[in-house]
C-alpha cells in the first residue's frame, strides 16, 4: 500500500514540473513574436538614411551582425549609408628638371586648389617621378625621348593643394628606373599621401567611416594589368574585399588630338597595346568597381554609365609645366571630375569643373567651360544610348 505522504510529495513535484513547462512555452512564444515584429519593422524600412532614404536590412561590408541569445540565430543591423565625394584630375607632369622648374612649386596648383580640396578624397595621375637620383631611360643625345623628374618635396605641395592619392600606373612611372620609382613612393608616403598603380597595389582611404579603395591599371609590367581580364578581376576583387567602395584609375588609349573618341577594340600607340578600354572598364565594374576614371590620351574623352556606374574615359592634361603638353587646342583642355557615391556604391551626382592649361602649363579654371561642351559632344557621338547626360553647368546625370 502506498505511503500517503510519499504520494502527496510526488503529486506536488508533478505540478511544479507542469508549471515550469507552461512558463517555458509561454516565454518562447513571446520571444518569437518579438523577433518577428522586429524583422517586420526592419524590412518595412524602419530607419532613415541621408536625405530621408530608407535603409535596407542587409548583410555585407556596410552592415554589423548581432546575435540573439533567445533565438540562437543571427540578425543584421544595417549601418547608416553615407555619401563620399571623389575628385579626379587627369595627366599631371607638375614639372621636370629636364625641362623647367617653377620658382614657387605651389603656383602649379594654386589656381585650382579650391576644386582639388573640395571633394572628400582626390586622386590624380602623376606622370613622372619625384626623385633626385636614378638613371634616365633616355639615352645620351636622344631627341624623341622624355623622362620626367621633380624634387621629392613636391609631394608635400600636392598634399597642401588637396590631393590625397596619386596613381603611378602610367608609362612615365619608371622614367628613372626602379630607384626613381621607389623614391617617388617614399616621397608620397612621407607627405601623408597614398600611392597606387602597382601590380598588387590597393590604397585604402577612410572617410567618415567609409573605406574607399583605389587601384590603378596600365599596360606595363610595373602597373595593374590593363590588358589581362583575369588580372583586372583579381585586383579589383582584392580591393572590394578590403573596402566599401572601389575606384579604378587607368592610363590607356592612343594619344593626341586625333584620339578624342573611344573606339571599339584595342588601341595602340608607338607599337604598344594600350588596351580595349570599353571592355576593360566593364570588366572592372563587373568585378566590383564603383567608379572608373581614365587618363592617357592627353585629350578629353566622353563618359558613359554601365550598370549604374560612371566611366570617365579621359580627363585630358591637367598640369604640364614648361610646355610638356600642347598649350593650344584640345590638348590644353581639361577638367576636374567630382563624383558623389553612396557607401553602397550607388551613383548620387557628379559634375565637371572645366580647367585649362595656361601659357606656362599651369592648371587654371576655364570660365568658358570648354571641357563641358567637349565632353557633351564626344559623349553623344561615342555613347548614344549609355552616355552620361551632361548639363550646361557640367552636372552629370544617369542616362534616361
Amino acid at each position: 500500500m502506498t505511503d500517503p505522504v510519499r504520494a502527496a510529495r510526488r503529486q506536488q513535484a508533478r505540478r511544479r514540473r507542469d508549471v515550469r513547462r507552461r512558463r517555458a512555452i509561454g516565454l518562447g512564444a513571446i520571444t518569437a513574436i518579438a523577433v518577428g515584429i522586429g524583422v517586420a519593422i526592419a524590412s518595412a524600412g524602419g530607419g532613415d538614411g541621408p536625405a530621408g532614404e530608407t535603409l535596407p536590412l542587409e548583410t555585407g561590408s556596410t552592415g554589423s551582425a548581432t546575435t540573439s541569445a533567445a533565438s540562437g540565430g543571427t540578425t543584421t543591423a544595417a549601418a547608416p549609408l553615407r555619401n563620399v565625394t571623389i575628385g579626379w584630375a587627369g595627366d599631371m607632369v607638375p614639372a621636370s628638371s629636364t625641362i623647367a622648374l617653377p620658382s614657387d612649386p605651389a603656383s602649379l596648383l594654386a589656381g585650382v586648389k579650391d576644386s582639388l580640396s573640395a571633394p572628400d578624397i582626390t586622386i590624380v595621375n602623376l606622370e613622372g617621378t619625384l626623385t633626385e637620383g636614378g638613371t634616365s631611360k633616355c639615352g645620351a643625345g636622344s631627341s624623341n625621348c622624355f623622362a620626367f623628374r621633380a624634387p621629392p618635396s613636391y609631394a608635400a605641395t600636392f598634399r597642401r593643394a588637396g590631393i590625397d592619392v596619386v596613381n603611378q600606373a602610367n608609362n612615365h612611372a619608371y622614367d628613372y628606373g626602379s630607384s626613381g620609382y621607389a623614391d617617388t613612393r617614399r616621397a608620397v608616403r612621407r607627405a601623408g599621401l597614398k600611392s597606387t598603380g602597382g601590380p598588387e597595389d590597393v590604397a585604402v582611404v577612410t572617410h567618415d567611416g567609409v573605406r574607399v579603395a583605389f587601384v590603378g591599371f596600365a599596360s606595363y609590367s610595373w602597373s595593374g594589368p590593363l590588358n589581362d581580364a583575369a588580372g583586372v578581376r583579381a585586383l579589383v576583387g582584392r580591393a572590394k574585399d578590403r573596402a566599401d567602395l572601389v575606384v579604378v584609375a587607368f592610363h590607356g588609349g592612343a594619344e593626341g588630338s586625333s584620339a578624342q573618341h573611344v573606339p571599339r577594340g584595342d588601341e595602340t600607340y608607338l607599337g604598344e597595346d594600350r588596351g580595349d578600354l570599353r571592355r576593360f572598364a566593364r570588366t572592372a565594374i563587373d568585378a566590383g568597381a564603383d567608379l572608373v576614371v581614365g587618363s592617357g590620351p592627353h585629350v578629353i574623352r566622353g563618359m558613359e554609365f554601365y550598370k549604374g556606374h560612371l566611366i570617365a574615359y579621359s580627363a585630358g592634361n591637367f598640369v604640364g609645366y614648361g610646355g610638356v603638353f600642347g598649350l593650344a587646342g584640345p590638348t590644353a583642355v581639361s577638367y576636374i571630375l567630382e563624383v558623389k557615391l553612396r557607401s553602397d556604391g550607388r551613383f548620387r551626382s557628379g559634375r565637371i569643373i572645366p580647367t585649362l592649361l595656361d601659357g606656362s602649363g599651369i592648371a587654371a579654371h576655364d570660365s568658358a567651360g570648354q571641357a563641358i561642351s567637349l565632353v557633351r559632344s564626344l559623349t553623344a557621338d561615342d555613347f548614344p544610348s549609355t552616355g552620361a547626360r551632361i548639363g550646361e553647368s557640367g552636372a552629370i546625370r544617369l542616362p534616361t
